[in-house]
């Protein structure tokens, strides 16, 4: 089983520190094999002294973007659910429960990012602290080990509220096959505590890390980390500001200086084509099938919000597919033109009158085509796309809401920074997606921060440089309220006129691990999308 993910390790070629780091783990592999032998150990077989834990950092970092299976956790989870309900992406499939909030509890989409997750990023992740624990050559490993390890885990518990964390990823290891939910008030706690202290640890004159897709490029990389380790603190204690607003303020007073600094700092995992597990996992996800070309577009919230603020991200986003495409072909002979975008509404479906709904694509001016609807442009969305973990943007922006609670710092000079940063980091995306210095200035001065109307500006804008980072949208939008979004109202939705607050648990652990499933459902008040969990309360 091991011999197998290193065999997808080599074929990654997304980094070539990364081939290197695996082919020096090959080469430690077969000058062992001789002394296995020799001790009637199956030679076949690899043990954590031999296997270099710096591979396992590599796939935690890969299958953060996306899962192995396809990253259908991506598909359904993240764009059909909490796209949609953030109101980034619209549907009129039924498959984007997100899109009017339906589907059963046992619907799979629900519960995909739950099953998947815990399989993969989570068990790397805490394979990944277990390996490096104890062992001095690995100091700087294990504190990144322990970054990542919160980093899955805030995650996974902004999406579902109770969760498994202090036993989760054990059933190797200690032979927990059915670990207990734990309080999410108890998962943060530890989740600040962690990623504190891990940062603080990292030693720039202990070992640097190979394989590393965040920041093996970087002049300073354990600089980097700790960069990387104080915004995504900032990110923590921000998300208390509702339940713990003194917490939230404390930890912000004290990472003064300490987040990143410019766009040189973002967190990035860049991509490759070669192996189904190195593409894009968006694009893996739902645009290599042609499911994006089938029944995903840009929902009309995003797209009006761009178009009314002439917003020159809008032509790097979003484009109108030629009238005649068909999935796979060749999407040329589009528009990018801000002039021709078209935002799909949320919450209709495709005229079927079963709901009684009206089939809004028939009457003019879209003529029943829904190429005629914007979909994310073939610049930000392909195979070799970049994925953005964690940026200077984001850190901006949650700078300038704490600044405006509180007084800490210039609210509008963060804002500001954050707006800079959010459309010069399309760059990476290659020439199609650089915004001009000058057109970023023309667009601050023709929408200048407000502070009579600052948490709703400041909020605005992180929903819209997370585009493609659902989770993280939605997670801020039930922190803040902000953007302000229209809820659908749909026959047969679980949450009528509401904008769900959580997903519903896996299907398939409360079939296998029942006892625990209850005990937290109940907690929850029901496994229900209405239920708020601990940070989010009202």
């Amino acid at each position: 089983m091991i011999i197998e993910k290193i065999n997808k390790l080599l074929n990654m070629k997304l980094q070539s520190i990364y081939i290197l780091a695996s082919a020096f783990m090959l080469m430690a592999l077969v000058s062992c094999k001789k002394d296995l032998i020799k001790t009637n150990t199956d030679p076949n077989s690899v043990s954590v002294n031999v296997f270099d834990p710096n591979n396992i950092l590599t796939a935690t970092q890969l299958y953060y973007t996306g899962s192995t299976d396809n990253a259908i956790e991506v598909e359904e989870t993240e764009i059909q659910g909490a796209g949609c309900m953030i109101q980034h992406w619209a549907s009129t499939s039924g498959y984007f429960f997100g899109d009017k909030y339906i589907g059963a509890p046992t619907s799979g989409g629900w519960g995909s990012f739950f099953d998947h997750t815990y399989t993969s990023t989570i068990k790397y992740a805490v394979d990944l602290y277990t390996n490096t624990t104890g062992k001095p050559q690995y100091k700087n490993l294990h504190q990144i080990a322990r970054i990542l390890k919160a980093l899955s885990f805030e995650r996974i518990t902004d999406v579902y509220g109770d969760v498994p964390y202090f036993n989760a990823g054990q059933a190797y290891t200690k032979g927990i096959y059915f670990p207990k939910y734990d309080k999410q008030k108890d998962i943060y706690a530890d989740l600040l505590k962690e990623v504190e202290q891990a940062t603080d640890s990292l030693d720039e004159n202990a070992d640097k890390p190979t394989g590393d897709l965040f920041y093996a490029h970087a002049d300073d990389q354990i600089a980097e980390w700790k960069k990387f380790g104080s915004t995504l603190l900032l990110r923590m204690a921000m998300r208390l500001t509702k339940v713990d607003p003194a917490t939230a303020k404390a930890y912000v007073t004290k990472l003064a200086g300490k987040t990143m600094q410019s766009n040189d700092d973002n967190a990035i995992v860049a991509h490759g084509t070669n192996d189904p597990l190195t593409i894009n996992r968006i694009y893996r996800g739902i645009g290599e099938d042609g499911s994006i070309q089938l029944s995903g577009q840009i929902s009309n919230t995003f797209i009006d919000f761009l178009k009314n603020n002439n917003d020159p991200r809008l032509p790097v986003l979003s484009y109108v597919y030629p009238p005649d495409f068909t999935p796979g072909g060749d999407p040329s002979g589009g528009s990018s033109d801000p002039a021709d975008q078209n935002g799909l509404p949320n919450g209709y479906d495709d005229g079927n009158t079963a709901h009684g709904i009206i089939n809004y694509l028939g009457p003019p001016p879209y003529l029943g085509n829904t190429n005629l609807y914007s979909r994310p442009s073939p610049i930000i969305f392909n195979a070799t796309a970049p994925t953005l973990i964690l940026t200077y943007a984001e850190s901006e922006f949650l700078l300038a809401d704490a600044a405006k609670r509180w007084g800490i710092g210039s609210a509008v000079d963060h804002y500001n920074n954050g707006v800079r940063a959010a459309m010069a980091e399309l760059s990476i995306y290659g020439s199609g997606g650089s915004i001009a210095d000058g057109d970023i200035t023309d667009y601050l001065a023709a929408n200048p921060y407000d502070d009579t109307d600052g948490l709703n500006m400041i909020n605005t804008q992180f929903w819209a440089c997370t585009f493609f980072n659902e989770y993280e949208a939605w997670a801020n939008y039930r922190r803040t309220g902000f953007p302000v979004l229209n809820a659908v109202t749909y026959p047969g939705s679980q949450s009528p006129g509401v904008i769900p607050r959580r997903m519903y648990y896996s299907s398939v652990d409360k079939q296998v691990n029942t006892t625990n499933y209850n005990a937290a459902a109940a907690a929850m008040g029901g496994d229900k999308i209405t239920s708020r969990m601990w940070w989010d309360i009202q």
